[in-house]
């Protein structure tokens, strides 16, 4: 894709959640997590690389010691539908009689976050917790809910914080939904 055409992406999106009401939900969810989790002395793991952004915002609202790791793995690949899990990297932190804190860009149709719980599970956990700056209102029954939610988005391919749209726009502030008629145009 050429810098024209991702421009002209964003030109046609729609805004779903501008930069201040991302602030203000993630300062929320800081609030709800310390409150929760404040003296869990928790291993938080980033889910690479959309929660990148939202790790590095929530991450000094958190008044708490904490250990931090990421773990990656994908279902997208640069394309707007996910396909088969294919695990990058797990955690480098034991994470064996832990409290684990999973942050994710989004709770799309759960099968990420759910194959993640259940192989931190596997690897001793004691409790797994999700934390999502995202999750997209698309009427489907999720394998999971999220322990912490920062916004609700339509269901609508989303990007922006974090979430990218093939490979691009992970770096805006505010959240924004595709037009799906400004691709080829």
């Amino acid at each position: 894709m050429t810098p024209p055409e991702a421009h002209r992406l964003l030109d046609h999106a729609d805004c779903v959640a501008p930069a201040e009401t991302v602030q203000a939900a993630i300062d929320r969810m800081a609030q709800e997590i310390s409150a929760a989790l404040g003296d869990a002395f928790p291993l938080v793991l980033a889910v690479m690389g959309g929660a990148v952004v939202f790790a590095g915002q929530l991450l000094p609202r958190l008044g708490f010691p904490l250990e931090f790791d990421y773990l990656h793995l994908t279902r997208y690949r640069g394309k707007t539908e996910g396909g088969e899990i294919e695990w990058r990297v797990l955690p480098g932190q034991n994470v064996a009689g832990r409290n684990v804190l999973v942050l994710d860009d989004i709770l799309d149709e759960g099968a990420t976050l759910a194959a993640i719980r259940d192989k931190l599970l596997d690897m001793g956990a004691l409790r797994v917790w999700c934390a999502v700056l995202t999750d997209k209102n698309n009427g489907l029954v999720k394998p999971l809910r999220a322990d912490f939610v920062g916004l609700e988005v339509p269901d609508r391919y989303v990007f922006g914080c974090g979430m990218d749209v093939y490979g691009l726009w992970r770096n805006l502030p505010a959240i924004y939904a595709l037009n799906p008629e400004a691709i080829g145009k």
